[in-house]
């Protein structure tokens, strides 16, 4: 292939803007360093990387990928969360167990009496009633 034009890329890559900007991304690729994937044969960068796209030696997707990552300021991480499942009140840390590690006989529940209840429930005061039909 002795000259690369448009239309030898354009079945590889359907929009001509898109093809621009993922030849010129990888004619960067290959000004910084990178290893060309055909023969340079005296060519210039911008045609080295059109000769590539147009011989399918780079997949416009990952090429597309690799341009997207490049313009990209912030890379969001997933992390993993420290805890997955709450520790219990009253727990510390030197007795934190996973929860395939935890024995019924190991849990504790607060007891209250019936008379306990209702102590608390006479403490209790009842909301002020409004008139909401205005």
């Amino acid at each position: 292939m002795a000259r690369v034009t448009v239309e030898d890329c354009v079945d590889k890559v359907d929009n001509r803007f898109e093809l621009v900007l993922l030849a010129s991304h990888r004619a960067r690729m290959l000004s910084s360093g990178a290893a060309p994937l055909v023969q340079r044969d005296r060519d210039k960068n911008p045609v080295v990387a059109l000769r590539e796209i147009a011989d399918e030696r780079l997949a416009p997707g990952d090429l597309k990928e690799d341009f997207i990552h490049s313009l990209q300021k912030f890379v969001e991480v997933d992390e993993p969360e420290p805890e997955a499942v709450p520790r219990l009140p009253g727990s510390s840390a030197s007795q934190s167990t996973t929860v395939s590690n935890v024995d019924d006989s190991e849990v504790a529940f607060d007891r209250m009496s019936e008379d306990d209840l209702l102590r608390g429930l006479d403490g209790l005061v009842a909301p002020k009633e409004t008139d909401d039909e205005d």
